[in-house]
């Protein structure tokens, strides 16, 4: 078998863990995010790096709903650059800079009722354990997805010397290997081909599926958006605006 086929194998084994260990995590989590949606709130979402991918999954997206906040820092986010502005030494200077998470979640409205997830597969870097701990301090609910596999095996790089999955009022593992790389090559010394950010975009998906099915059972029906091609017609230019407006109006409290 080749090494695609592998990877490819070895993530499908990782889906059926996800599935089989996971459901009652990513139940506790849509009840979480159903009732800050379901109020009129939002549920905040955030993460570092690659971690950033399962986040922008979450919204805007076609088959998604108005209710997710996907903060995406650009100097934090997925698309850094080997050098100058932007580059993976900065990135890796932010990612450990005490009160850069602070920062972060100054810059935006928070409400009573709101809540939170954020993703990071390693769940021990500075920044994303200090938004955890803010977070917690001021009363929101908060879902971590993380690997529990890497995360134990790791130590905190924040002075609290906490983890993620250790702050967190839901826990979901995204099932992916210590050190995420997933392939071993023959004379080769280092595992090749990461699988937490499919396994994180995966769990989100099905989060966004769990709370859809929540809301409509309590009769309060989340405004989805729908693909542009959806039965061969285009969506009116009202409904994407009537989708922003409300996106708005919740984060603004109008």
């Amino acid at each position: 078998m080749t090494s695609g086929m592998r990877y490819l194998d070895g993530l499908q084994e990782r889906l059926r863990r996800l599935a089989q260990t996971q459901h009652e995590g990513i139940h506790r989590a849509a009840e979480i995010a159903a009732q800050s949606i379901g109020n009129g709130g939002l549920v905040h979402l955030f993460g570092t790096g690659h971690g950033s991918i399962p986040v922008m999954e979450a919204f805007p997206r076609t088959g998604s709903f108005v209710g997710w906040n996907p903060i995406v820092i650009d100097s934090l986010g997925p698309h850094m650059r080997l050098g100058g502005e932007g580059s993976v030494h900065q990135f890796r200077y932010l990612q450990g800079a005490l009160g850069y998470g602070q920062a972060i979640l100054n810059s935006f409205p928070v409400h009573t009722g709101d809540s939170f997830v954020l993703f990071s597969h390693s769940g021990v870097n500075p920044v994303v354990i200090e938004v955890a701990l803010a977070v917690k301090e001021a009363g929101h609910p908060l879902v971590a997805v993380t690997s529990v596999e890497h995360s134990t095996k790791a130590s905190s790089r924040h002075p609290s010397g906490k983890r993620l999955f250790e702050i967190a009022d839901v826990v979901i593992d995204n099932c992916a290997s210590f050190g995420d790389a997933s392939v071993a090559i023959e004379d080769l010394r280092q595992p090749v081909a990461a699988c937490s950010t499919s396994l994180a975009c995966a769990i989100m998906d099905a989060l966004v599926a769990e709370t859809a099915e929540l809301l409509v059972a309590a009769g309060k029906e989340p405004l989805v958006l729908g693909h542009i091609d959806r039965k061969g017609s285009v969506i009116p230019d009202e409904m994407r605006r009537d989708y922003i407006q409300a996106f708005q109006d919740r984060m603004w409290r109008r």
